[in-house]
């Protein structure tokens, strides 16, 4: 079609040459340069009905079902193992049919590379990550865009390494405020406190975005706490128990612990309890299942509760509504609740399992 017209045009400009002869050179030009933006004009037009037509004709009909991906950082971890069954709970009252593929990667990098490039191979719809580390995440955000499917982050804020348009959203704890909302709570409930921080793994970024908190909490209420000493494990109980032990043995003066996380406040406490210093409160972070039973015993004086079944729903959420009508959520890094609860009342305690009632949470329903 485009041809024709250039064909035809440029015959009109050569019958008009030969009729004006040569005394007419000036108007011959003229001609042409109209006669070219003529062309260009007509070519231009032409793609962009192309254009238009092709994508009226490529656009693809709405899937009748739908399989997402989920790579889980470690699913013997009860937080990342919650936070996939609250997924598949969403994908469950999905209108779209919902088929939900969990890859763990073990906390070992080369397994969720491999893990992404089995879901690319799959030609899945969409990919959720909850990443071992900021750059690892990053690293799996790269071969998701290379392989133009959508991507979301659960619990670290992928934005400190990611740009905004690699990737839909992340969800997860402000592990400052946690780590804040702990050491004032120390600070209002025993006197004079002395904390010994059993704090979690170095390297990840959480344990470091928790002590961002810690700090500024200690700063703040100095004049009724401080940390006499701090010892990083790997966020399990057997760490804890060590890592307590031998601050016990140490011989230094304290008189409360925060421990990172609900598994390893337990071993802090059989730590203590072997001491005979069981009496020392122990505040954690979390409200898994098992924390409430420890609060009911009084193995933890408080925990600062975050329900991370919010956070596997709305993760599934995000990564859905962008699938099926390219909503994006804004703002792009969505915080958990955070929910302090003592020993002494447990009326606030909101639990990991209820799916339901995170659900209903998110989709206000």
């Amino acid at each position: 079609m485009i041809k024709k017209t250039i064909s035809l045009i440029l015959s009109l400009v050569m019958i008009v040459a030969l009729a004006t002869g040569c005394g007419s050179t000036a108007t011959v030009t003229t001609t042409a340069k109209e006669t070219a933006a003529a062309v260009t004009t007509t070519a231009a037009a032409a793609t962009t009905a192309a254009k238009e037509t092709s994508a009226e004709t490529t656009t693809a009909p709405a899937k009748e079902s739908l399989t997402f991906g989920y790579i889980a950082y470690n699913m013997a971890d009860i937080w990342n193992q919650y936070s996939a069954n609250a997924f598949e709970y969403a994908a469950s009252k999905s209108k779209i049919p919902t088929k939900v593929v969990i890859l763990d990667a073990q906390n070992d990098i080369a397994k969720s590379v491999s893990a992404m490039e089995s879901l690319i191979q799959q030609g899945v719809d969409g990919i959720s990550i909850f990443p071992i580390s900021p750059e690892q995440g990053a690293q799996l955000v790269t071969m998701a865009n290379e392989a133009n499917i959508p991507i979301t982050v659960e619990n670290i804020d992928i934005g400190t390494v990611c740009k905004p348009d690699q990737y839909i959203a992340s969800v997860g704890c402000l592990y400052g405020d946690i780590g804040y909302a702990a050491i004032k709570w120390l600070s209002e409930n025993v006197k004079d406190a002395k904390v010994f921080y059993c704090a979690g793994a170095v390297g990840g970024g959480v344990f470091e975005t928790y002590k961002v908190g810690v700090d500024k909490a200690l700063a703040e209420f100095s004049g009724s706490i401080k940390m006499v000493g701090l010892a990083n494990g790997n966020w399990n109980t057997e760490d804890a128990l060590n890592l307590t032990q031998n601050f016990i043995n140490s011989g230094t003066e304290f008189n409360c612990i925060f421990a990172n996380n609900d598994l390893m406040a337990q071993g802090c406490y059989q730590a203590l309890e072997a001491a005979g210093l069981k009496d020392i409160p122990v505040v954690s972070t979390g409200g898994s299942p098992d924390a409430k039973a420890f609060l009911e015993s009084k193995i933890e004086a408080a925990n600062m509760t975050a329900p991370v079944s919010i956070q596997g729903v709305q993760t599934f959420k995000n990564l859905y509504d962008f699938v099926v009508d390219g909503t994006v959520p804004s703002p792009q890094f969505q915080a958990l609740p955070i929910v302090p609860v003592s020993a002494e009342d447990l009326t606030a305690w909101i639990d990991w399992s209820d799916y339901a009632g995170a659900y209903a949470y998110v989709y206000g329903s």
